[in-house]
C-alpha cells in the first residue's frame, strides 16, 4: 500500500487493519524436563478433492475430503441451504497419505483410495459405506466403467482396482505393470466393451490396456521408442478411447477399442465423455439444482454458495476439527523468531518466544528449507526449485515473480535442475546463497544453484557438473573457498535410481569444478546432513544411523559409529536440519528418540534428554533453547551447555 493512500484512511481504519494482522497467542506449555510445547504452526486443514452433490433429502450439499499432517482424516459434509457441517471420520487408517485422485460415480456415492485402502462413501446416508485393504498404495486417477464399476489406477507399481457396486464386490489385481521405478498412472478411461486404459509416467511414457476377463495388461508403446513423460487417455462419448504416447509433446495418438490399438493421425480431442473425477485438486462446483459453489476455503473456513440465474450468493463461516498442517522445517531469522513453512495448506509460520505468539500467513508454493545470512531469511522451495529472499524488517508482500518489491523476494527458479530442495546453505562469507536437491518429476540427478547476492545472479550446475544420477542432500562450506558435498542416491520423484552408493566430494567455489570425489563409506545410499566441527574436521550422518567424521585435508573418513541401537534414527525432512549449533560452538544433534551432544574434543555422542514426543523435523538453537517440530507442532528444549 503506497504512503499516499494510506494518508486517506481514517485512524480507526487503520487499527482495524493492524488488528487483522494473522497473529494468535501461542500460551506456551511446559512439558517438564526441560521440553516446551509452543502450539501448531498452521491450525487448518487442506483439501483434497471437493465435488457439490445431493444428500438422501435432496438437499445440496458439498463433500470435502480433509487433510492434515495425520492423512486424510474425514469427509467433511456441508449443507448449501443452512452452511452446517458434517464431519465424518475415515473408516480406516489414514497413515500420512491422502487423496490422489477421487470420483463422484453416476450413482451419487463419492470413492477414493489411499493409503492401501479402496473406500465409499455415501453422501444419502452421510457415510462411508465400503472400505477394504488393497495391494499399495493409492490411486492416482480413477474411471467408471459402462457397467457402473468404479476403477482405480494406483500409485507406485501400476496397480488396478475395481469396485462392483451392485454386487460389493472388490476385486485387486494387484500391480499390473510393475517398473523398477515409482509410477504415476495419471489417467484412465474404459471402452464401451469393458477394456480399460491407462497413462502411465514419468521416468517413462506408456499406455497399458488391460482386459478385466483375463486380467492381461499389455504395454502399448515399446521400450526402445519410449522417453521422460506420460501418457494419456480419455473416453469419448463414440465408445472407444483415445491416448496419446506422451502428453504435451509431439508424439502418436491411438484410438483403442476391444484391446486393440490404432495409430490415428492428426487428432483433435472432441467428444469426451466427462466423469466427475480427478486428481488431488478435484474441485466439482455445480450441484443438481444449478447452483455452484462460488468459494470454499478450508483455511478461511469460507463457504459461498451462488444462483448463477439470480446473482444471489448465500456466504457461510463454517467449522472443523484439525490436527493442523505438516511442517518442512524451521529456522531463527533475523529478527529472533523460529520461521518456516507447512505443506498442504501451503503456509508460512513465525513463532515469537519473547511473546509467545504466532504469525501465520500464506506462502508462495512450499517452502522445503529455509536459513539465515545476516538480515535475510532465504528460502528454498517445491514446485520448481526456486529461492526466495525475505526481510523480516519490511512489511510483508505477498511474493510474485517479476515483483520487485515482493517481500518475500522471488529470486530465480532452477527446475528441472532442481525441484524439490533438500539444502540451503547461506555461505559464512556472506555473498553467497546456495541451494541443491532432487530433479524434476521422472528424472535422475540433481544440481545446485549458486546464488550471487551481489551481482543478483543465479549460477546452476547440473549433476553431470557435480555426481552423475545424485542429488546433494548435504552441504558444508570449508575453508578457501571450498565446498564439501554430500549425495543421495534417490532419484527426482517418480524417476528411476541408479547409481548404487551415494559419495563425498569437494567443489571449488571460484571454478565451480569438483577436485575429489569417493565413495567415502561402502554401501551408503544418502549422506543426511553434515556439520563443520573442531579443527576443521566435518561431522556428519549417513543413512539417518550411521555418525561419521570426516577430513577435508586428508579426505578420508577418520571415525564412524552405528547410532541406531543406541539413539534410533535421525530426524528428517526434505530439507533435514539435523545438526544445530549452540552458541559456544556446541552440536547438537537431533534423533526422533531426544535431543543429543556431540563430546567435545571426542568423537562420541551423549543424550541429553529424551523427548517426550517424536523429534521429527529440525531444527535451530535460539536464547538458550533448540527449537524442533513434531507433526503440526513446534516444541523447544532447554540446554545448559
Amino acid at each position: 500500500m503506497h504512503f499516499t493512500t494510506v494518508k486517506r484512511l481514517s485512524w480507526a481504519l487503520i487499527l482495524i487493519l493492524c488488528l487483522a494482522v494473522p497473529t494468535a497467542f501461542a500460551q506456551t506449555e511446559d512439558m517438564g524436563k526441560g521440553f516446551k510445547h509452543h502450539g501448531v504452526a498452521t491450525p487448518v486443514s487442506n483439501h483434497r478433492g471437493i465435488v457439490a452433490t445431493v444428500d438422501g433429502a435432496g438437499k445440496p450439499v458439498a463433500l470435502v475430503w480433509l487433510f492434515d499432517h495425520s492423512g486424510g482424516y474425514a469427509i467433511l459434509v456441508l449443507d448449501a441451504d443452512t452452511g452446517k457441517s458434517q464431519q465424518v471420520p475415515t473408516p480406516f487408517p489414514p497413515g500420512k497419505d491422502c487423496p490422489y485422485a477421487s470420483i463422484l460415480s453416476t450413482k451419487n456415492k463419492y470413492y477414493t483410495h489411499f493409503n492401501s485402502y479402496f473406500s465409499e462413501f455415501d453422501p444419502v446416508q452421510r457415510a462411508f459405506t465400503f472400505h477394504e485393504k488393497t495391494a499399495p498404495q493409492m490411486a492416482m486417477s480413477m474411471t467408471e466403467d459402462d457397467k457402473g464399476r468404479i476403477w482405480s489406477a494406483s500409485y507406485p507399481q501400476g496397480g488396478l482396482v475395481s469396485f462392483d457396486p451392485k454386487t460389493r464386490k472388490l476385486t485387486d489385481y494387484g500391480h499390473v505393470y510393475p517398473q523398477n521405478w515409482n509410477e504415476y498412472p495419471r489417467s484412465i478411461a474404459a471402452d464401451d466393451a469393458g477394456w480399460i486404459y491407462f497413462g502411465d509416467g514419468s521416468t517413462a511414457n506408456q499406455i497399458v490396456m488391460f482386459d478385466p476377463k483375463t486380467a492381461k495388461a499389455t504395454p502399448v508403446i515399446p521400450d526402445d521408442q519410449r522417453s521422460h513423460g506420460s501418457g494419456q487417455v480419455y473416453r469419448s462419448t463414440d465408445g472407444k478411447v483415445y491416448g496419446q504416447a506422451n502428453a504435451g509433446q509431439k508424439s502418436d495418438w491411438y484410438m483403442f477399442y476391444k484391446g486393440k490399438a490404432i495409430v490415428i493421425q492428426n487428432h483433435v480431442v472432441k467428444d469426451v465423455k466427462n466423469y466427475i473425477a480427478g486428481s488431488q485438486g478435484l474441485f466439482h462446483r455445480d450441484f443438481p439444482d444449478g447452483r455452484r459453489i462460488k468459494e470454499l476455503d478450508t483455511v478461511e473456513k469460507l463457504f459461498i454458495v451462488e444462483n448463477p440465474k439470480t446473482g444471489e450468493t448465500k456466504e457461510f463461516k463454517f467449522e472443523y476439527t484439525s490436527e493442523g498442517a505438516h511442517i518442512m522445517g524451521l529456522a531463527v531469522a533475523p529478527n529472533k523468531t523460529i520461521c518456516g513453512g507447512t505443506a498442504f495448506p501451503m503456509r508460512f509460520f513465525s513463532y515469537d518466544p519473547a511473546a509467545d505468539k504466532w504469525t501465520n500467513r500464506e506462502s508462495y508454493i512450499q517452502w522445503n528449507t529455509v536459513g539465515m545470512q545476516g538480515d535475510k531469511f532465504f528460502v528454498g522451495g517445491y514446485t520448481g526449485g526456486f529461492m526466495l529472499e525475505w526481510d523480516p524488517a519490511k512489511p510483508w508482500v505477498k511474493t510474485e515473480k517479476g515483483k520487485a518489491d515482493s517481500n518475500p523476494l522471488f529470486l530465480t527458479e532452477t527446475a528441472p535442475t532442481i525441484n524439490r530442495p533438500h539444502r540451503l546453505l547461506p555461505h559464512p562469507e556472506g555473498k553467497l546463497v546456495i541451494m541443491t536437491g532432487g530433479p524434476d518429476y521422472g528424472f535422475t540427478g540433481g544440481g545446485m544453484l549458486i546464488w550471487d547476492r551481489v551481482a543478483k545472479t543465479p549460477t546452476v550446475l547440473t549433476d553431470k557438473e557435480l555426481i552423475p544420477d545424485q542429488s546433494t542432500v548435504s552441504l558444508v562450506a570449508l575453508p578457501k573457498g571450498k565446498l564439501l558435498g554430500g549425495s543421495s542416491t534417490s532419484p527426482g520423484t517418480g524417476g528411476e535410481k541408479k547409481a548404487k552408493e551415494a559419495e563425498l566430494y569437494v567443489m571449488d567455489l571460484a571454478t565451480k569444478k569438483i577436485e575429489w570425489h569417493a565413495v567415502a563409506i561402502p554401501g551408503v545410499q544418502e549422506y543426511t546432513d553434515m556439520v563443520v566441527g573442531p579443527k576443521g574436521l566435518v561431522y556428519g550422518f549417513a543413512d539417518r544411523k550411521l555418525f561419521f567424521v570426516f577430513d577435508p585435508v586428508k579426505r578420508q573418513v577418520v571415525s564412524q559409529q552405528p547410532t541406531e541401537t543406541e539413539f534410533g534414527l535421525t530426524c528428517y525432512q526434505q530439507g533435514p536440519r539435523v545438526f544445530v549449533r549452540g552458541p559456544k560452538g556446541q552440536i547438537y544433534v537431533l534423533f526422533m528418540k531426544g535431543i543429543a551432544v556431540v563430546e567435545p574434543g571426542k568423537f562420541t555422542i551423549r543424550m541429553l534428554a529424551e523427548s517426550p514426543v517424536p523429534v521429527e523435523y529440525g531444527g535451530d538453537y535460539l536464547d538458550g533453547r533448540i527449537y524442533f517440530a513434531s507433526g503440526s507442532h513446534v516444541y523447544s528444549y532447554g540446554v545448559t551447555e
